[in-house]
């Protein structure tokens, strides 16, 4: 993610040795994305400078209006209407997808509203499949209902 105008706004696809090359905002260390770009850039042998680490995706987008630095976050981060001042570059070719995860206890009373979200949120854990993982004992078990399940990617 850069301001516009910035030099590498005039490329589709950006490569690690470039990304490298500039001071780097993105995500604290332990969040999946920081971890998958230190990773990343570690098995390339490069060592880019981060010159800020933020926990939200509005702060690093604030330091690159400021012209700190170039960041990079989630895909789902940038709006193209409220971040119209900002230019997206492709990236995903650098790193690997990550998936998220839902926790629950298997004590908690679902509402309505909690399945709703879950299945807003990933179509493919249905209503009855959240039940029958909690009624499970075991998490192996909880792993082998979800095991066949075909992730969709976005």
């Amino acid at each position: 993610l850069v301001p516009k105008g910035h030099e590498l706004t005039c490329k589709n696809t950006v490569s690690l040795q470039e990304l490298a090359a500039h001071p780097l905002i993105t995500y604290v260390k332990g969040f999946a994305e920081r971890t998958e770009l230190d990773r990343t850039f570690v098995q390339a042998d490069l060592d880019p400078t981060i010159v800020f680490a933020a926990t939200d995706a509005d702060v690093i987008k604030t330091y690159v209006r400021l012209g700190l630095g170039v960041g990079v976050i989630s895909k789902m981060a940038y709006d193209p209407v409220v971040d119209s001042d900002l230019v997206m570059i492709d990236a995903r070719s650098l790193f690997q997808d990550d998936i998220a995860y839902i926790g629950f206890t298997r004590t908690l009373y679902f509402r309505q509203y909690m399945y709703d979200f879950i299945e807003h949120l990933a179509p493919h854990l249905s209503t009855e499949l959240i039940q029958k993982a909690q009624g499970t004992k075991q998490n192996d078990h909880v792993s082998k209902l979800v095991d066949e399940i075909v992730l969709p990617l976005r």
